[in-house]
């Protein structure tokens, strides 16, 4: 029965909650069990919270006396160590950050959460200051995939995914900069969406800038749309969020793809995929014209993005390392990315700020011919851990082609499994929206996980 409670999604569990079937107690106690289990073994959490039975004893008295708070009332959730969260140390993975604090402030994601009467379980893991595509830190060391613990779950975000795929808690907040949940998604075969650029409100602004989103990690695509119809309410101190849209992502995500357009890049005409990877998704996106869209294969026309983001992430790098009066305990990888940013010029960092410009154009007007782009999610599937590529001398932008343009452009962009390496591991498929088309992308990724339900590792 444990074991049970810890690989129902949320949506089951608040349906439990509502008919007293379950509860938040029990639930909770399930999966704090299953984090004293697993974690020594995977590195998911490197704090984990000592209040969080309190939090489910509040949320059960609620649901008993018939008024549960909010959307998510009793359901376990994790926050990555990136995001603030009021009374707990936001180390960031780096040796550089003092616990000490003070830590008097809620990030708005963890403000959310709190009002909706989510548990907090704790921090999940992130490489130093969420830089790279892989989850290992000078702090907190090496996290692992729960496929293979000899492989890495990806990155920035991958505390977040491998508790999630482990059954350490449903839900999970990650931030993606360049692509930083689409990443361990598919390496971990989850679902998860960065929504348009200021969906989900963010604070403290990233030091990596406008290309930082925040967004949710789930096991199925309706528990990512009731987490983002918490996640995305408003918050002032965000000075890039969107306008608040009330609405239910729930709403229509069961309308299907019938007549949607679709475009199906299968390496965006530049970019060197693996074949087994390339094979299934090519596959997997036969799926959309069995439910009735309209698949053509076409490239969205435009070069390499790599120039364009490593000046604004790697100038990012330089500008936070400027900040760290000590570097000696930082990653190496960190100093040497953050010592390229360094060589960005003004007048080069304005010119590739002209090309993202150019670059989001040019997919809004793709978009005018296609509903959705579909791509791989990434180039490869989870390699070993304690690299940060699976070629020597090569960086993490490397085998990402896929996702970081989107960063660029500010487009939803969502990552679902569908299909699994011969070894056994994890490939994720990329859904690209239009600007502000969030639900557009949710909708589509319902469908294909209507006929290719999302499966969990078996952990014992």
């Amino acid at each position: 029965m444990t074991n049970d409670l810890c690989t129902l999604t949320a949506t089951a569990l608040l349906e439990g909650y509502r008919k007293r079937t379950l509860s938040p107690v029990e639930v909770t106690q399930a999966v704090l069990q299953r984090i004293h289990d697993l974690n020594p073994k995977l590195n998911a959490f490197n704090l984990i919270s000592d209040q969080a039975i309190e939090e489910a004893k509040a949320s059960e008295s609620r649901w008993h006396s018939g008024q549960p708070k909010g959307l998510l009332d009793g359901v376990p959730v994790s926050i990555k160590d990136i995001i603030l969260t009021r009374g707990w140390p936001t180390l960031r993975g780096s040796k550089t950050v003092d616990p000490k604090g003070p830590w008097k402030d809620d990030a708005p994601a963890t403000a959310r959460l709190r009002e909706h009467g989510a548990v907090l379980l704790g921090k999940t893991t992130t490489p130093e200051f969420g830089w790279k595509g892989v989850t290992d830190s000078p702090l907190t060391g090496i996290t692992r995939n729960p496929w293979n613990p000899a492989k890495t779950p990806g990155g920035s975000s991958g505390g977040a995914a491998a508790a999630v795929a482990a059954g350490m808690g449903p839900l999970a907040v990650g931030t993606d900069g360049g692509g930083s949940i689409r990443i361990p998604c598919s390496f971990t075969g989850l679902f998860g969406i960065k929504g348009s650029f200021g969906r989900v409100p963010a604070w403290p602004l990233s030091p990596f800038g406008t290309v930082a989103h925040v967004g949710p990690i789930t096991r199925d695509v309706t528990d990512a749309a009731l987490m983002l119809n918490v996640l995305s309410l408003p918050d002032a101190r965000d000075w890039y969020a969107l306008p608040h849209e009330p609405r239910d992502y729930r709403a229509g995500l069961d309308t299907g793809v019938r007549d949607l357009r679709i475009a199906y890049s299968p390496n965006l005409g530049y970019a060197k995929v693996d074949p087994e990877i390339a094979s299934i998704v090519k596959a997997a996106v036969s799926v959309f014209e069995e439910l009735g869209a309209r698949v053509e294969e076409k490239h969205p026309g435009f070069d390499n993005a790599a120039p364009i983001f490593q000046a604004h992430w790697f100038s990012g790098a330089a500008a936070l390392m400027r900040t760290v009066k000590d570097k000696k305990p930082c990653d190496p990888g960190l100093l040497e990315v953050a010592a390229q940013g360094e060589k960005v010029t003004a007048a080069e960092l304005i010119d590739a700020q002209m090309k993202r410009g150019a670059l989001g154009m040019h997919m809004n007007l793709f978009h005018r011919d296609f509903d959705l782009l579909v791509t791989p999610t990434l180039a490869v599937a989870a390699f070993d851990v304690g690299q940060e590529a699976p070629d020597k001398d090569t960086r993490w932008t490397d085998w990402t082609p896929f996702s970081f343009p989107f960063n660029l452009t500010g487009q939803p962009a969502a990552s679902i499994p569908c299909g699994f390496t011969k070894a056994g591991l994890p490939v994720g498929m990329h859904i690209v929206g239009p600007r502000y088309a969030d639900a557009l992308v949710l909708r589509a990724a319902r469908a294909f996980e209507s006929v290719r339900p999302i499966k969990l590792p078996e952990l014992r």
